[in-house]
């Protein structure tokens, strides 16, 4: 049996720049806790999944108990941002109209079903993707395997056969614990 081969893109940072979008809202959860918004905040929630957030957030701004709380402010204010700001990376377009046809496509993100649809939408790629799987989808977020097995499921590939895009830590391990090139 040949092995089928399937694409699959993170979203965040790599197909859609909507990481000024998250800086922005992640910076006015920040202030409005009387916190400062730095670069080790920056890297300690890029690729997070709201749970792994949530942890991130209490610690960072000194609110135990509140993490979910504070995730949830975070992820509203990020959707608002995504929604009217998001934008295709430089190339994104061009290499998903390339591929069109050739391969099956999707996108796997650790961002719920609502910020990646909010931001495809925006910027006309929603239905470029034979699947689009958010966090909610899978029972662990990156950097578990199950965004990537999910999306080879759905495209019909063998995650061997199949190559993954991605440009974060949590991402880059949850692909290759998938077996994705």
């Amino acid at each position: 049996m040949a092995q089928r081969t399937g694409i699959v893109f993170d979203n965040d940072g790599l197909l859609l720049d909507t990481e000024p979008c998250w800086t922005r809202a992640e910076r006015a959860v920040f202030e409005r806790h009387g916190h400062e918004f730095d670069l080790e905040a920056k890297r300690a929630l890029v690729g997070t999944a709201p749970e792994t957030a949530a942890r991130v957030l209490e610690r960072l701004l000194e609110l135990p108990g509140r993490g979910k709380e504070v995730s949830a402010e975070l992820y509203a204010l990020a959707l608002e941002e995504i929604a009217a700001g998001a934008e295709p990376r430089p190339g994104a377009v061009e290499l998903l109209e390339a591929l069109d046809g050739r391969w099956p496509v999707a996108v796997a993100s650790n961002s719920p079903r609502s910020h990646l649809l909010a931001g495809l939408t925006r910027t006309g790629l929603g239905d470029r993707f034979e699947a689009v799987i958010g966090v909610e989808d899978v029972a662990e977020p990156k950097p578990a395997p199950d965004l990537y097995l999910r999306a080879c499921e759905l495209l019909g590939a063998t995650p061997a056969g199949s190559l993954a895009l991605e440009d974060s830590p949590p991402g880059v391990a949850a692909a290759r614990a998938a077996g994705l090139y």
